[in-house]
This record gives structure tokens, C-alpha cells and sequence, in this order.
């Protein structure tokens, strides 16, 4: 198996107990610079980074993460991601529920660490937010359940496409980081105004866990859309690429 970004177990010389660490803590700095990024920055304090600041911010933390743990988890940070590489071929089976488990941990911990900090200022109230994603009412551009789910399962199961092709064997392996954090970067930039942008139930929950309230009640919609997303591209790559090397 090829030494690539997200490739199924370049993790062999590492304990699980590594490996999961890794996934909590590149989870961690997904969702604290992504989610931060929005909370702290986006409009600050008349002049802030805005939509297109935030969506870099994503796309960067998934960089600079590919290269510092993708050699040691596959740097997936996203259950959708594991999901679909598995579905993909890609991913063992049995690694799936653990990866889960740490990503989200290493989500509801950023989230924790943001609204720590943010709650330092004064009055700040979680009716501000922490950058949770929705629908409806709680949608930034006040977008219905229907256009939540068809862009979140669209988005995300372009982003396995790029993730499958940019790890493929006859890919550029060094490039791989590159091209999935501006995919990611791309996704955040058509999509902030509709749901905030999810493509992963772990950003989603930790937010969704420390606010509560209705954030927690549409989170389902996020784990649903991405996931339902991840298999189809998953799938779609595999149609295009029958001969894809499996685990």
C-alpha cells in the first residue's frame, strides 16, 4: 500500500492508542481553527476575515494536519470521511467506530476550548453561537431542510471523489494534502450561507453539544447529509475506478 495522505494504514507501525490520538488531536485542530476562525475573527472587530477568512481556515487546518498526522492515522478527522473510505475500499472495517470516537471527542473538546475563550469577553451568551450548523431559522442564509440535505450530501460526496482521487496510487502522494484542503476550503466557500457548512458530523457535534437547545436538535440532519454523501461518492469513485486497491 502506497505511503499516501488518508491511505489505509501507512498506520501499521503505530499502536492504536497513537492512532486514535492522532484523530482526536487533528480533530481538535479542525474544528478549533474552523469553528475559532468564526466565532473570534469573522467579523472582527468591523473588519473581520468574513466568509471567505473562514472557509480558508478550514482548508488550512485539514493541511497542515495531512502533513503532520497523515502518517500516522490517514488524517481522516471527518466521520464521513472514514466512513467513505471504508465504503471505498479504502479503510478497515473494524477501525471505523474507534475513529468515530475520537474524532467527535476531539471535536466536543474544541468546542469546549472556544467557547471557554469566547465567553471571556464580556457579554458573550451562546445565543451568539459557536459557529453551530442548521437549517431554517438557524440557517445563515435562512435555507429550508430540503436545501440543507441536497448540498451537505452534494458537497460531501464531491469531497470523497477528490479524497479517493488525490490518494489513488498513480496520484502525486505529496500533493494529496494540498488538493483535499482546498476541496475543503471550495466547499466551505459555496456553502457557509446555507448550513455553515458541515461535510462532518464531528465539526457539527462538538458545537451542536455545548450549545444544546436547537442546535442539538437539527444535528441530525448533519450526520445524515454527509454520511448518505460519503457513501454515494465513495461509490461513484469505485464505478469510475474498478481496479481502486483495497485493503
Amino acid at each position: 500500500m502506497p505511503k499516501t495522505h488518508l491511505s489505509p494504514l501507512t498506520l501499521r507501525s503505530y499502536s492504536m492508542f497513537k492512532i486514535l490520538s492522532a484523530e482526536f488531536i487533528g480533530t481538535f485542530w479542525l474544528v478549533l481553527g474552523g469553528t475559532g476562525s468564526a466565532v473570534f475573527a469573522a467579523a472582527y472587530p468591523t473588519v473581520g476575515i468574513g466568509f471567505l477568512g473562514v472557509a480558508l481556515a478550514f482548508g488550512l487546518t485539514v493541511v497542515t494536519m495531512a502533513y503532520a498526522i497523515g502518517h500516522i492515522s490517514g488524517c481522516h478527522l471527518n466521520p464521513a470521511i472514514t466512513v467513505g473510505l471504508w465504503v471505498g475500499g479504502r479503510f478497515e472495517a473494524s477501525k471505523v467506530i474507534p475513529y468515530i470516537v475520537a474524532q467527535v471527542l476531539g471535536a466536543i473538546l474544541a468546542s469546549s476550548v472556544v467557547y471557554l475563550v469566547a465567553s471571556g469577553k464580556a457579554g458573550y451568551s451562546l445565543a451568539d453561537g459557536l459557529a453551530a450548523n442548521g437549517y431554517g431559522e438557524h440557517s445563515p442564509g435562512g435555507y429550508d431542510l430540503l436545501s440543507g440535505f441536497v448540498i451537505e450530501a452534494v458537497l460531501t460526496g464531491m469531497f470523497l471523489m477528490v479524497v479517493l482521487g488525490a490518494t489513488h496510487k498513480l496520484a502525486t502522494p505529496a500533493m494529496a494534502g494540498l488538493a483535499i484542503g482546498l476541496c475543503l476550503t471550495l466547499i466551505h466557500l459555496i456553502s457557509i450561507p446555507i448550513t455553515n457548512t458541515s461535510v462532518n458530523p464531528a465539526r457539527s457535534t462538538g458545537p451542536a453539544i455545548i450549545m444544546g437547545d436547537w442546535a442539538l436538535s437539527q444535528l441530525w440532519l448533519f450526520w445524515l447529509a454527509p454520511i448518505v454523501g460519503a457513501v454515494i461518492g465513495s461509490l461513484i469513485y469505485r464505478w469510475l475506478c474498478p481496479n481502486e486497491e483495497t485493503v
